[in-house]
């Protein structure tokens, strides 16, 4: 599909060559060609321009624009529900508060799981571990299991659910990988995964060496995880992005040596060292056998990650259209993968042809997390990517054929994004005008960024966005009290409807502090359709991949089912449908993972609706 011309022709206009060197020689080349120092070094490395340093944004009150920049009026999108809801009492925690070591920098993510089929989206929370759990001295933080009582407060149930994780935690992803019709937990750690099979009665069963999904190395640091069905059998397969090999006994500070100095200093001040100048962790593709196990088939499929690029964000998406499920793959310091679904078993790599690898100016970012979805209603899906602060956050146009063009300043999400140092993302509706808005959580990997002038800050604001009729966007202010204006150490973000009322809520993981649960309470009055989708198991059980057009308002959305993405999370699996004015559907069309194309109706709209394969009109 890709002619080795045209590729030879992206790399020449995104000077791709020379970063690509760069990174399969895992950073060094920065010192060799002479960086004025280390300071530029370092911010090379994280993927900041460094020949044209953006100026510090500082508001009325002279805070860093990531910590202020608040009104005192105007509409009120989230309210800071977490307290009410009873999530407060659970607190993240990872390594120590001075964040020596870049293990302790990364936080975790959130999974939303109706695990219990009562129709109500429940909340899983990874945690993190420290230093003197590992060492047995004292008892492990518990990830969270948070049962939805229907009322507006969620109870933690994770102990008695058999889901603590007990490791050091990062990603999560939420699928039915074996077809029984109740969703299962992966969770991705500093050393071995887990594998969480859910028992239809509450409770969960760890089924990770019987799966064979667990890569149990202490060394080995994994991150973003998605479940899809790659190879169309029915039977959901599961990628698990690798960031470093990162060993305990060997654990790199600034000055000692075991790592290049460039990069354990930001600005000229030590920091935590990495990931530049440590050794990647490879990616794993597992083929999901049909008998409770899997197989690693990373290689075969040739989506393994050979240089060591440092991997966070993963997604299965349909990105080409072609009805089988493409890998994108969000690399820290390193170029992004895009790898199309060959539908033979194997993938192949486009990244750098797409223009997926590397953002507008040709350089390689520090990519987090990874959001899809169709801005503009032209059935493509575009992609959205999180990054290091002093960098632009690129928003990738879906061009046709797997093609993105980085319109970020085009659109007028560059600038303001541009101080924040961003995790979580996603496109979602969240106030059902029929076009999807998007929206990142924020925080710094430093706490020393609360110490020096750099215009940025340990804790942030989330940052949301106006779709303005998939033509451009516009920056949502924070309001004094609401929940735009909550400053936190943001990582991991989860969006779906918790309230079954047709408002999408955000649910975001904070870097050693409670979750934060911002429940939409935006004033629209306008429609919205849910749909739970069910296959057959010729498709996967929960569906996950399946695609549904929805045409009502004159205008016709896409929705995608979706396993993983955002930064180490999973959303909610029911696609939803901002309506505008319209009090009907029109039309609705899904692509099953197996192929099968149907149309159904619904009875009304303001509803969430059941449909299952095989009972729609083909």
């Amino acid at each position: 599909m890709f002619t080795e011309i045209r590729k030879a022709a992206a790399c020449a206009l995104t000077a791709c060559l020379p970063l690509f060197l760069s990174a399969q020689a895992g950073g060094l080349p920065l010192q060799q060609q002479g960086s004025k120092n280390a300071e530029d070094a370092q911010a090379a490395a994280k993927g900041s321009d460094v020949s044209s340093p953006h100026p510090v944004q500082l508001d009325a009150q002279h805070r860093p624009i990531t910590a202020g920049g608040f009104v005192k009026d105007g509409p009120v999108v989230f309210e800071d529900a977490s307290e009410k809801a009873g999530l407060t009492r659970w607190t993240h925690k990872m390594g120590t508060p001075g964040k020596g070591y870049i293990v302790e920098t990364k936080g975790s993510g959130v999974g939303l799981i109706d695990y219990d089929n009562d129709g109500w989206l429940d909340i899983y929370l990874v945690n993190g571990s420290t230093f003197n759990a590992l060492d047995g001295k004292e008892m492990p933080p518990h990830a969270a299991l948070f049962h939805n009582n229907h009322d507006g407060t969620f109870t933690d149930v994770a102990a008695k659910a058999g889901v603590t994780n007990d490791r050091w935690g990062f990603g999560v992803a939420i699928a039915d990988y074996d077809n029984d019709g109740w969703p299962d937990i992966f969770v991705s750690n500093w050393g071995k995964n887990r594998l969480y099979h859910n028992n239809h009665n509450g409770t969960f069963t760890d089924v990770t060496d019987k799966a064979g999904v667990g890569l149990d190395d202490p060394a080995a640091w994994h991150t973003g995880a998605t479940w899809g069905d790659y190879d169309g059998d029915g039977k959901l397969d599961l990628f698990v992005a690798g960031y470093l090999h990162y060993d305990r006994k060997h654990m790199p500070t600034a000055g000692d040596g075991d790592a290049p100095n460039a990069f354990c200093t930001f600005r000229g001040e030590k920091v935590s060292c990495g990931p530049r100048g440590l050794k990647g962790e490879g990616d794993h593709l597992f083929h999901n056998n049909g008998d409770g196990t899997f197989t690693d088939v990373s290689e075969k499929a040739g989506v393994a990650d050979k240089p060591g690029y440092y991997g966070l964000g993963a997604v299965f998406a349909d990105i080409n259209n072609d009805g089988k499920p493409d890998l994108l793959v969000g690399d820290d310091s390193t170029p992004n993968y895009l790898y199309l679904n060959k539908g033979d078993g194997t993938f192949e790599d486009v990244s750098y042809a797409s223009g997926f690898a590397l953002n507008e100016a040709g350089r390689e970012t520090a990519s987090m997390g990874i959001a899809v979805g169709d801005y503009e209603n032209t059935g493509m899906l575009d992609v959205f990517d999180t990054t290091f602060s002093d960098d632009y956050k690129p928003l990738y146009h879906n061009e046709g054929d797997a093609n993105f063009t980085d319109i970020s300043y085009h659109v007028g999400i560059a600038e303001v994004s541009v101080p924040f140092l961003s995790w979580g993302d996603a496109f979602f509706d969240y106030d059902n005008d029929g076009w999807k808005d998007l929206m990142m959580a924020d925080g710094h990997v430093y706490p020393e960024a609360d110490k020096y002038a750099w215009g940025t800050s340990w804790a942030e604001r989330p940052l949301l966005w106006h779709n303005l009729a998939g033509k451009k966007f516009e920056t949502i202010p924070a309001v004094e009290g609401s929940g735009l204006a909550l400053v936190i150490p943001g990582r991991g973000m989860a969006v779906g409807d918790l309230f079954n009322n047709g408002k999408l809520d955000a649910v975001i993981s904070v870097m050693d502090g409670h979750p934060v649960l911002l429940k939409n309470v935006d004033q629209d009055k306008n429609h919205w359709l849910e749909l739970k989708l069910a296959g057959t198991g010729q498709s996967p059980k929960d569906a996950v991949g399946a695609t549904v057009y929805v045409t009502a308002n004159g205008m016709k959305q896409r929705g995608d089912v979706i396993s993983g993405g955002s930064y180490l999370s999973s959303n909610d699996l029911r696609p939803h449908f901002g309506l505008g004015s319209a009090g009907n559907v029109d039309a609705i069309e899904i692509h099953w993972p197996d192929g099968k194309v149907e149309h159904f109706t619904v009875p009304g709209v303001d509803r969430i609706v059941e449909l299952t394969e095989g009972s729609g009109k083909q």
